[in-house]
């Protein structure tokens, strides 16, 4: 019997000539300050194109406001 729970769905990926491919953040899901040192450095977890929400990664702000201003509009 098909489980349609299995099946997965694909996305087109733009490779550049060396087969590597950059990821590109489609929204900020939640913000927070670092504590590194004795400096506290404020982070944002960004949800990736091509991951879910588990996968999340947190990043610094200043970081992702440079490279992706239009995630902070």
């Amino acid at each position: 019997m098909p489980d349609p729970s299995h099946v997965l769905e694909h996305q087109l990926v733009e490779l550049s000539e060396d087969l590597t491919y950059e990821e590109q953040p489609v929204q900020i899901l939640d913000g927070k300050e670092q504590r590194w040192h004795s400096r506290s450095i404020p982070v944002v977890e960004d949800l990736w194109r091509s991951q879910t929400v588990e996968e999340a990664t947190w990043e610094p702000e200043a970081q992702m406001r440079a490279k992706y201003p239009c995630l902070f509009n």
